[in-house]
């Protein structure tokens, strides 16, 4: 079939406009790659290096950069963990927050500074005492960061027996959740078998929900490992109160 000749001058028309409107959009996109350039090596005073050598030299000038800042930050969040640390051993809770907020901000997947945070609310929680007229908002508030943080520290890092540990006592004595606690010190003996001061923790928790054979067990197993004569009285003592509350 003959094509009309307008027609072919249409289509060379419009062939050509798709040309030249493509050769536009590349040229734009070589401007904005290299503007994009520009910005990522100038710092204000340089322009690209023109040159295969020059271009070398530049990207080992920014990767010295970018190594020195890596360095300064794992520095830094080191210098604020060691300040958090030395702020708890001088009972300065709240300050040790505004400390470990900082370093967790550098290092945020370091299981140890999520720990510290729990210890820290926790006290601060139970320092804010409820008076006439107030609420428990302040004293609430912390223990829901203390409660965070120990399940985040557990989260990265299973086997960390330290916050699983603090976190089931904030379950038993503060919160009055003992069924949550029974989880985590059986866990925490599973992989630290005789731990006694779990024991009694976990001890503790049962009587709590009325599970007192299995308190009595455990003391007795406390009676028999413990090499330290306080806990071997503290846990006969606690055996027979859990007794007198089985037969009394």
């Amino acid at each position: 079939m003959k094509v009309p000749k307008g027609a072919v001058t249409g289509i060379i028309v419009i062939g050509l406009v798709v040309i030249v409107a493509y050769g536009a959009s590349m040229r734009q996109r070589y401007r904005d790659r290299g503007e994009l350039a520009q910005r990522i090596f100038s710092d204000g005073s340089q322009t690209i290096p023109n040159t295969i050598e020059g271009l070398r030299t530049a990207i080992g000038t920014y990767e010295r950069r970018i190594e020195q800042h890596v360095r300064d930050a794992a520095r830094t969040a080191m210098y604020w963990k060691i300040l958090a640390v030395r702020l708890q051993d001088q009972s300065l809770h709240q300050e040790a927050l505004e400390a470990l907020e900082r370093a967790i901000s550098y290092t945020p997947e370091d299981p140890a500074l999520h720990y510290y945070t729990g210890v820290s609310a926790g006290i601060m929680a139970k320092s804010r005492h409820v008076f006439p007229g107030g609420d428990n908002f302040a004293r609430d508030r912390y223990f829901v960061l203390a409660e965070d943080a120990f399940l985040r520290a557990i989260e990265l890092d299973g086997r960390y027996l330290r916050p699983r540990y603090s976190l089931a006592v904030l379950y038993v004595f503060d919160l009055d959740r003992p069924e949550e606690a029974i989880p985590h010190l059986e866990r925490s003996l599973e992989i630290s078998r005789n731990d006694v001061d779990t024991m009694f923790v976990l001890a503790r928790a049962f009587v709590m929900l009325r599970e007192f054979q299995a308190a009595v067990e455990l003391y007795d197993r406390i009676i028999t490992l413990t090499r330290d004569e306080q806990k071997r009285i503290d846990a006969q003592n606690n055996r027979q109160m859990v007794m007198g509350q089985m037969y009394g």
